[in-house]
């Protein structure tokens, strides 16, 4: 008799994926994707659509699912759970501002780091819920519930059956949930949005929620779901020494933890994980998008652009790369830009300025694994993920740039792996999520620090002289 199927789900910024693996060995059976439109709003319908298009040629046969989502989105609804307006994604900036006047209004960052684990920054939903009281406060009257992109697409699984639920992973990004007391504040809802919500119960790590059989005759258990870092975690098995860094359309480091922390900076973010652990995490907005924009500008494919970049020496013949293309989160500078400085003649070519952009984006992740050790994290390695990980040149750069070795597993789904893990924990009924060898990365690549410490100093500086931080 064949082992039961699980199905995890990834509803990214960009995509949707969804992987389908056997559930005693995590061997992987098949596997769909279909693209999100670009933007930083967007109809919540249209991530249902693309999941529709594909989920009823890969769900056959699945006993158990689960979805990892994109974290932070607003998802409002009204009395009668309908759509209030396009959901605010989390590379949306326009809250900002919002963001400060919260800290503020709530005594400063430290009295949001005790409350919460985190600092409103733009990207958390509760600064979107601000920016909507301020600037449309006929929707915010409208809005009686708020979800998160995981919650509303597991409803919509659900068959729109039962009440909505979220789990400790995504809650922890709203800005109103914490993850030291495990319980909402309606104090900090109220502050931002001017009401109080009806918000998704917090269901355990491995609870069955409900069951599906929108896209399959025979139903679906309904695994808890989580964001998608707390997804890709799962799927690593990232332990208390281990952090990660993932260069997607953002960049974030990220570290597994037994503590909750909570950084009065606004640094790091006090997430919860998806097991019942803790999961540290500095974002940036800006990673794996300044390599193709670079190449872009170099008019050349992604091999020749590692070509260029390794023919570098490290430090780029003294060019530094502030990567502010889309503003930055970490720093908080949202209305920043991209910018290069310390151009001569002799610096100006193609090689310096491919590498030149690799280290870039590791100033600012390199940044971040300091703030997770500020606040009492071990680096005991750098596990490096995401498709710019594949390119030869972000390794070499890496080195440079860390104090731990660092380390490369394969290609993979993670997010959508991780979620897949968490359903076949929900269907075995196990405390801890089931071991898969087959899921089990391995290492395809590790090099030893070779760290070029005046790379990262000259960054710093050259932030601070132009932005101050």
């Amino acid at each position: 008799m064949k082992n039961p199927l699980v199905a995890g789900i990834d509803s990214s910024t960009q995509s949707v994926k969804v992987v389908v693996r056997d559930s005693q060995t995590g061997e992987l059976v098949r596997e769909a994707k279909a693209p999100h439109p670009d933007g930083t709003e967007i109809d919540p319908e249209i991530w249902w659509q693309a999941l529709s298009s594909i989920a009823p040629d890969v769900l056959d046969g699945v006993s158990a699912i689960s979805i990892a989502a994109q974290q932070h989105g607003m998802v409002a609804l009204d009395s009668n759970a309908q759509v209030v307006r396009p959901a605010l994604l989390w590379n949306d900036t326009r809250s900002s501002r919002s963001a400060s006047d919260l800290v503020s209004d709530f005594g400063g960052a430290n009295a949001w780091a005790q409350a919460v684990g985190s600092v409103p920054l733009a990207a958390f939903t509760v600064s979107k819920l601000r920016w909507m009281a301020e600037h449309e406060p006929d929707n915010a009257a409208r809005t009686e519930t708020v979800v998160l992109p995981h919650d509303y697409l597991t409803w919509l699984l659900a068959g729109k059956q039962g009440e909505f639920t979220s789990d400790r992973g995504d809650a922890s990004g709203t800005g109103y949930w914490s993850p030291g007391s495990g319980s909402y504040r309606q104090d900090l809802i109220t502050l931002a949005l001017g009401h109080e919500l009806n918000v998704p119960r917090i269901a355990a790590p491995a609870e069955v929620v409900g069951y599906s059989n929108v896209f399959t005759s025979t139903p679906i258990a309904i695994a808890p779901g989580t964001g998608d870092n707390m997804g890709a975690a799962l799927a690593l098995g990232v332990q208390p020494g281990d952090v990660v860094v993932s260069l997607g359309t953002s960049g974030t480091a990220y570290a597994g933890s037994r503590q909750a922390t909570a950084d009065p900076t606004g640094l790091v973010a006090g997430f919860a994980d998806a097991t019942g652990n803790f999961l540290p995490l500095v974002c940036t907005l800006n990673a794996a998008r300044i390599l193709s924009a670079t190449a872009q500008i170099l008019r050349v494919d992604f091999d020749e652009f590692a070509r260029l970049a390794l023919a570098a020496t490290p430090g780029s013949g003294g060019l530094t790369f502030l990567p502010y293309l889309d503003g930055e989160r970490t720093p908080n500078l949202p209305d920043a830009r991209g910018s290069l400085h310390g151009m001569t003649r002799e610096n100006m070519t193609a090689e310096n300025i491919a590498r030149s952009a690799i280290e870039g984006m590791f100033g600012g992740l390199s940044d971040a694994v300091a703030a997770l050790t500020d606040v009492g994290v071990a680096v005991n390695r750098v596990i490096v993920i995401g498709g710019a990980a594949a390119n030869p040149a972000v390794l070499d750069v890496a080195a440079t740039m860390f104090d731990a070795p660092v380390e490369v597993p394969p290609a993979g789904e993670y997010v959508a792996d991780g979620a897949a893990r968490q359903a076949a924990w929900a269907l075995s009924g196990l405390e801890s999520p089931p071991v898969w060898d087959s899921l089990n990365p391995g290492i395809t690549h590790r090099v030893d620090p070779v760290a070029v410490p005046e790379i990262r100093e000259r960054y710093q500086q050259v932030r601070a002289q132009i932005h101050s931080v």
